[in-house]
């Protein structure tokens, strides 16, 4: 299985966004996206699509996002042409407060794309003809956009990622696809973590920003994501380790204390545990492979 990175298709550090259109004559295989998220809009033609271990048939106006966690791969394409919208994780923290509340972005951005196996979330979104006409046309500014990268060209281009991103969180409350109730308390908890994962934040501190119980938190968080909200959270303050090995040369204890932990060791045998190598070889093993893409 490949592991694709976003410096494969940019090495703007400041600006970590890559969109483009696809066309997929053959088959695709099963690869993963080791440090970045995907919008995909399909623009035309059908294709089987391969989620983890779930297959389904997608069409023109299926719309999904596949991140860093999941593999996924295209079987048996028919004119089949989508548009990739490529972007850290971290563009999607720092838009409003307001958004990462909001049912229809959560239910999309967050909950359907961290578990496509989850039988009770319908994991692709359908635009109708009338609402892929002005989703098509908008693609096209964005993409002119990005290859005349005029002045002002990146503030642009961020202000119409967001715009896109409420129009299809919105399409996705207005179409009822989002589970009631719970789904909100999971958004503030979520919107929580997300904004405050480098500090020193409990379940306690979680829950009460929710209105939930720690229990009803735990229970709501193991339904949906299959995982605790301490174990979410320490995956942002893995992603963020990693990003700092990659981009820094900071010594590991202050990679470690820039995560959003306080100890060092403990760091140092989650992430071993995490990658499978301590951190100190993952740097050296990053360091490796950008230089092999660079030559």
């Amino acid at each position: 299985m490949k592991n694709v990175r976003l410096r494969w298709f940019t090495r703007d550090e400041e600006f970590p966004f890559f969109i483009q259109y696809g066309e997929h004559a053959e088959d695709f295989s099963l690869h993963k996206h080791t440090d970045f998220s995907e919008l995909v809009i399909v623009l035309s033609g059908h294709a089987t699509h391969i989620v983890n271990d779930e297959i389904s048939f997608i069409k023109k106006g299926h719309v999904f996002v596949i991140n860093g966690e999941t593999t996924h791969a295209y079987k048996d394409p028919c004119s089949f042409e989508i548009c990739n919208i490529m972007y850290k994780p971290e563009m999607m923290i720092q838009l409003g407060s307001d958004l990462r509340s909001f049912e229809g972005y959560h239910a999309m951005f967050v909950l359907e794309p961290l578990y496509h196996n989850k039988k009770s979330i319908n994991k692709h979104m359908y635009l109708s003809l009338n609402n892929m006409d002005f989703i098509e046309e908008f693609i096209a500014d964005m993409i002119d956009e990005y290859h005349g990268k005029r002045p002002g060209y990146k503030t642009l281009l961020t202000s119409k990622f967001t715009e896109l991103v409420v129009y299809l969180s919105r399409h996705h409350e207005s179409s009822g696809k989002t589970t009631e109730g719970q789904v909100m308390h999971l958004a503030a908890a979520v919107s929580y973590i997300e904004d405050h994962y480098l500090e020193h934040i409990t379940l306690e501190d979680i829950a009460l920003y929710a209105n939930i119980s720690v229990r009803h938190l735990n229970r709501i968080f193991k339904s949906f994501y299959q995982t605790s909200p301490i174990a979410y959270l320490q995956r942002l303050r893995m992603e963020r380790a990693c990003q700092l090995l990659r981009l820094t040369n900071l010594p590991i204890t202050q990679v470690s204390y820039q995560s959003g932990f306080n100890d060092s060791n403990y760091f140092t045998r989650l992430f071993t545990k995490t990658y499978g190598l301590s951190p100190k070889l993952f740097r050296q093993k990053e360091m490796v492979m950008a230089e092999s893409t660079s030559e």
